[in-house]
């Protein structure tokens, strides 16, 4: 089980900072709705977003845009990982105490 979690991480985190420069760039559904009908320039960041560590799916500093994204992506899903696999720690040891 461990290789193969180790295996499925190398997969992801190569997708992750390998594709996600090549992302369609294209705005999403409700943007472009919001484009169409004219209020796109009304909206704003909620404050959550004006704080990201990595606004916009781009690592902050880095001046070439699709490295940018490939760090969000390799940080994104490291941090993903951590926090499942915290989960699936305390989960396990609180059934093992049982």
């Amino acid at each position: 089980m461990r290789l193969f979690t180790v295996l499925a991480l190398a997969v992801a985190i190569g997708l992750a900072a390998g594709v996600s420069p090549y992302a369609s760039s294209s705005p999403d559904g409700l943007e472009k709705v919001a484009d169409d009908k004219a209020f796109l320039d009304q909206g704003r960041l909620h404050a959550v977003q004006e704080r990201s560590p990595v606004p916009d799916y781009a690592f902050p500093g880095v001046t070439d845009p699709r490295v940018a994204t490939g760090l969000a992506g390799f940080a994104g899903t490291l941090l993903v990982f951590g926090l499942g696999y915290g989960v699936v720690l305390v989960t396990r040891r609180g059934a093992v105490t049982a």
